[in-house]
C-alpha cells in the first residue's frame, strides 16, 4: 500500500526525529564513558577524586576526621558533606575501577534523566543534550559529582513545578548537605503556592538526612563532621583566592577573572558577590510574573549560571552546571538564530566548552584561558543576558 504524500512525509519526519534522538542519546552516554575509561586506564593517579569519594565512606565507618589530608590514600582533601558517605557507599564497596566506572555512569545517567524531564520540546531537549555533552565530558574526565548535582537542582525545580513538594525539597536538602551549591533551590519556595508544605517537608528531610549517616557512625561524630565541614569550606575559599596568584585551576569565576586580569589578587569576593546577589534578586520584584512558567525557567537558568561563576570554588568541571543553565535559557529565546545569540553560542563553545581540551593549543590554553579565567567570560555575558531578559521581557510566548 502506498501512503498518501502528506502521511508519508509525516512518517519520514517521525523516523528522522527518532534517529536524531537515538544518535544524540548514544553520544551522551558513549563519549563521557569513553572519557571515564581513559582516566581509569591511566591508573589510580588519574581518578584521585574517586579515591577521595570512596574514602569518605570508609572514614565515616571508622569515624575518622573527614576533612584532613591523607597523603597515603589520596591527594588533596575532601570537601563534601557527611551525607556523601551514604551516596557513595555502593561504589566504595565495589572493586575500585568498577566502582569508578559505575559512579561516572550514574552521574551521566542522572543528568540525562533530569534534562529529559524538562517540559520542553524534543528539539530543545536534543539541542541541550548535544551541546551539553561536551562540557559533561570535561566533568567526567575529573570523575566529578557536578553532573549529578546539576541533575538534583533540575529535578528539585521540576518536582516543585509539578507540585511534588516532598520530592522537590528532598533534592534541595540532599544536594545542599552534600555540596552547598544546591542551597539555591530554596528560592524555588517563591514559585510554589504550597509554601507551608515546602517549609515542613524541608525540615523533615533536613532532620532525616542529617541523621542518616549516623546509622554507619555515631551522632556526635556526624555533628562534629558538619562543624568541620563548615570550617574547611571557609578555609578552601581563602585557598582559592590565593590560587589566583598562580593562575591555577581553581577560582575560575568572575572574581578570579577580575583578580587575574587586573592583578588585584587579594580582592575580597564580597565586592563582586554582593552586587551580583542583589542583581539576581531584582527580577523577583516582578511579582506578577512568578506564575509564568517561562519566567520561572529563565530564573532557573540564572541560578544555574550564577552559582558557578560567582563561586571561588569553581573549577573547569563545575561548569557543566552553568552550561546547562545557559542552554535552558538559550532554547527559550525567540531570536536565538540572530547574530548576537549566535556570537554568544560560539563564544560559549570556544572559551567555555572547548578551551580546556586539546582542540586549543596548549600555549593559548595556559597563557590566556587558564591564566585569566576566561572560561568564565561567556557564562558571565550569558548571565547578564539572562538578567536583562528577566528584567525586561514580557514572557508572552510559551516554553519552547
Amino acid at each position: 500500500t502506498i501512503l498518501p504524500v502528506g502521511m508519508s512525509l509525516t512518517v519520514k519526519n517521525i523516523i528522522s526525529g527518532f534517529n536524531r534522538a537515538l544518535l544524540i542519546n548514544v553520544i551522551w552516554f558513549l563519549f563521557p564513558m569513553l572519557a571515564c575509561i581513559a582516566e581509569i586506564s591511566r591508573g589510580l593517579g588519574d581518578i584521585n577524586n574517586f579515591l577521595i569519594y570512596k574514602q569518605v565512606f570508609w572514614h565515616t565507618i571508622e569515624q575518622k576526621h573527614l576533612y584532613l589530608s591523607y597523603p597515603l590514600e589520596y591527594n588533596d582533601v575532601n570537601h563534601y558533606g557527611p551525607l556523601f558517605s551514604i551516596l557513595i557507599a555502593p561504589f566504595a564497596l565495589t572493586p575500585i575501577y568498577i566502582g569508578c566506572f559505575l559512579w561516572c555512569l550514574l552521574n551521566v545517567g542522572f543528568l540525562f534523566y533530569a534534562i529529559k524531564q524538562l517540559p520542553l520540546s524534543q528539539k530543545s531537549i536534543r539541542f541541550i543534550l548535544f551541546i551539553g555533552v561536551f562540557e559533561l565530558i570535561t566533568s567526567v574526565h575529573s570523575v566529578q559529582f557536578n553532573p549529578m548535582l546539576c541533575g538534583m537542582i533540575l529535578l528539585s525545580f521540576i518536582a516543585i513545578e509539578k507540585e511534588k513538594i516532598w520530592l522537590g525539597t528532598f533534592f534541595i536538602v540532599a544536594g545542599t548537605l552534600i555540596k552547598i551549591y544546591s542551597v539555591v533551590g530554596l528560592l524555588f519556595f517563591l514559585f510554589t503556592p504550597h509554601k507551608k508544605k515546602f517549609i515542613y517537608t524541608g525540615i523533615v528531610w533536613l532532620a532525616v538526612l542529617v541523621c542518616l549517616p549516623m546509622l554507619i557512625s555515631s551522632p556526635q561524630y556526624i555533628i562534629d563532621s558538619y562543624i568541620d565541614w563548615y570550617e574547611v569550606l571557609i578555609e578552601k575559599n581563602g585557598q582559592n583566592i590565593e590560587s589566583s596568584m598562580f593562575a591555577g585551576m581553581q577560582d575560575i569565576s568572575v572574581m578570579g577573572m577580575i583578580r587575574r586580569v587586573f592583578g588585584v589578587y587579594h580582592m575580597p569576593n564580597i565586592f563582586v558577590t554582593m552586587p551580583a546577589g542583589i542583581i539576581m534578586l531584582l527580577p523577583l520584584l516582578r511579582f506578577s510574573l512568578w506564575g509564568n512558567p517561562l519566567y520561572r525557567f529563565n530564573y532557573l537558568a540564572l541560578l544555574l549560571i550564577g552559582l558557578v561563576i560567582f563561586s571561588s570554588s569553581a573549577e573547569s568541571p563545575t561548569f557543566v552546571i552553568a552550561v546547562i543553565g545557559y542552554l535552558i535559557w538559550h532554547v527559550q529565546q525567540l531570536y536565538k538564530d540572530t547574530f548576537p545569540y549566535k556570537v554568544l553560542l560560539i563564544l560559549m563553545l570556544l572559551l567555555t566548552i572547548f578551551s580546556p581540551t586539546d582542540l586549543f593549543p596548549r600555549f593559548i590554553r595556559e597563557q590566556y584561558i587558564i591564566r585569566y579565567s576566561l572560561k568564565a567570560l561567556p557564562c558571565f555575558v550569558a548571565w547578564l543576558a539572562v538578567v536583562y531578559t528577566l528584567l525586561f521581557s514580557q514572557f508572552k510566548n510559551k516554553l519552547a
